[in-house]
């Protein structure tokens, strides 16, 4: 009797500690609860640091993409050099007549511009053109315009040869040729859509406000005209126009690199 019943309390203590040891592992320690709680606050801040490095990333390149593309269309349109040419035009104008003119030109173009920029890939698709020819074709254009600016002349794609037509005075020269083909010709037309159609709906975005600001930039050149013109001088202006046309000729050799990268990837799958 008194051996079972010592058999019984060893038994009853053995299985007291396999309840307190299945207990104690089930139940978290106040140590392995700290250590738990740094893993995760570390995860948290790894991710969320993750998460800042790729947004920067993403603001740095958008950032990128904004400059590019406002430095493209400074370079093409180059509102100091088509600032000449419209106080030129304007000559006989008043104030406000030239005020209006200014206005509608640049709205013009900027409609123009912006039409471009949102059908870019419908008419892509409604007449079959393909990104590298788009950047083949518009990185000639673009390459023809600055090499004309570098010989301190302006290209004739961008620039409006007078007639000899007695109602040639008459006409609106706010949409003809000042919105085209001086401010929204072919050569910026094809940046445009270069830079809109390479990416998304952000490239788009940022396309137009690029040429949105620099429209309104040109609006104050235009407004400024004459006395902008008598500052800077013909010499100033022929160095701009020059300066431009490096950058532009920079810009069309890009293009034609990036299109001929294009069309060896596309035809080589």
């Amino acid at each position: 009797m008194e051996l079972g019943l010592l058999f019984k309390r060893s038994l009853a203590r053995e299985v007291g500690h396999v309840k307190g040891a299945v207990k104690a592992s089930c139940k978290p320690t106040a140590l392995a609860k700290k250590h738990f709680s740094l893993a995760t606050k570390a995860a948290m801040l790894g991710e969320h640091k993750d998460e800042n490095n790729r947004v920067d990333i993403t603001m740095h390149e958008l950032a990128t993409l904004a400059i590019t593309v406002f430095m493209g269309f400074f370079a093409m349109m180059n509102p100091i050099a088509n600032t000449a040419v419209f106080v030129g035009l304007t000559g006989g104008q008043g104030t406000a007549e030239r005020k209006r003119t200014a206005f509608r030109s640049l709205a013009t173009a900027f409609c123009i511009v912006a039409a471009f920029c949102l059908l870019g890939k419908g008419i892509f698709e409604l007449f079959g053109i393909t990104l590298p020819a788009l950047r083949l074709a518009g990185g000639i254009l673009v390459f023809l315009v600055g090499y004309h600016m570098l010989q301190g002349a302006s290209s004739k794609l961008h620039s409006h040869t007078p007639s000899n037509d007695s109602d040639d005075e008459e006409k609106d020269i706010a949409v003809s040729p000042l919105a085209l083909p001086i401010l929204a010709g072919p050569g910026t037309i094809a940046t445009a859509m270069n830079y809109s159609a390479s990416g998304g709906v952000i490239n788009i975005i940022v396309t137009v406000i690029a040429f949105a600001l620099l429209c309104l930039i040109t609006f104050i050149c235009f407004l400024y005209g004459p006395k902008l013109v008598d500052k800077v001088g013909k010499d100033g202006i022929n160095i701009t126009t020059r300066l431009m046309g490096l950058i532009l000729t920079v810009i069309g050799m890009q293009m034609l690199i990036q299109g001929v990268h294009d069309a060896y990837m596309l035809f080589s799958k």
